[in-house]
């Protein structure tokens, strides 16, 4: 079978990183979190992952592993609690890249759209598909008209990963709230974190951007002064992004890693953000 390559220094190559994330984490944490499609799809991969699998044995390569995964099992226990009320509903994975977590979801009924920039869903379309109740839309978030692609007649769920630090805050308030007047009744989960653990996620995509300041960019330190002030048209709520649905007591977990987990939910403010919108 003919690889897909995946070329150095292009936005193509920002869906490796987290993929690679979740082929260590299966292979370290088996009984917390198993992706196969994601070992699968780095053996169709044409890059040179031997800096990642370098670095694969460090601590703070590995507790990243974690992260990743746990950030999936939270979206997905929220996505799956939805579907239990909906089961026709719609999931929209926002900022998808090669992300399988809506389908991960996935109860037979379901419809299931894939949302991200252009470029990475031409490299998705050769690696996954879309098909049946299956959709790969390429749209940039900040242009609504990608709404008109979601069908919401029976509830949706959105869930986005990774994705809202790299917005304006400004751009942040307009999706939001323009999300919440058009799908009231739908629900909408990601991960957030505090200005400390944002200015470290986003130092070296904001030096290559030649941005200049990081605090323009969407954190939230404390939800009630940080959210709910304008989002006024959803029930917001939140957990921690680590420990928040999940006590890592599993024996594969280092004791160390539950402390970092306690930092990261704690000190750098890391959370699952949960919106019912209510229009």
């Amino acid at each position: 079978m003919e690889k897909t390559h995946i070329e150095k220094n292009t936005v193509q190559e920002t869906l490796v990183i987290p993929l690679y994330g979740r082929k260590l984490c299966t292979e370290q944490f088996p009984a917390l979190f198993r992706d196969e499609r994601a070992v699968e799809l780095i053996g169709r991969i044409d890059y040179d992952f031997s800096p990642l699998e370098a670095k694969s044995k460090s601590l703070a390569h590995r507790f990243g592993a974690l992260e990743v995964a746990m950030r999936e099992n939270d979206l997905t226990a929220e996505a799956k609690e939805y579907l239990k009320a909906h089961p026709r509903a719609t999931l929209v994975n926002l900022g998808c890249g090669l992300d399988q977590t809506a389908e991960n979801c996935d109860n037979g009924l379901c419809g299931i759209v894939n949302v991200d920039l252009p470029d990475v869903i031409a490299v998705r379309d050769r690696l996954l598909p879309a098909g049946g109740r299956v959709k790969n839309l390429a749209a940039d978030l900040n242009d609504l008209t990608w709404f008109n692609a979601v069908d919401a007649e029976n509830g949706v769920c959105f869930l986005a990963a990774g994705v809202f630090y790299y917005f304006k805050k400004e751009n942040i308030q307009t999706l939001f709230t323009a999300m919440a007047k058009r799908f009231p009744g739908g629900r909408l989960v990601f991960d957030a974190a505090g200005k400390r653990a944002v200015k470290i996620m986003l130092k070296t995509w904001v030096k290559d951007a030649g941005v200049t300041s990081v605090a323009d960019f969407f954190s939230v330190d404390d939800v009630e002064k940080d959210i709910l002030p304008w989002m006024t048209n959803a029930a917001v709520s939140f957990r921690g992004y680590m420990l928040g649905y999940n006590d890592l007591k599993d024996p594969s977990v280092p004791g160390p890693f539950r402390l970092l987990a306690r930092l990261a939910d704690g000190f750098m403010k890391m959370r699952i953000i949960r919106m019912d919108f209510t229009g």
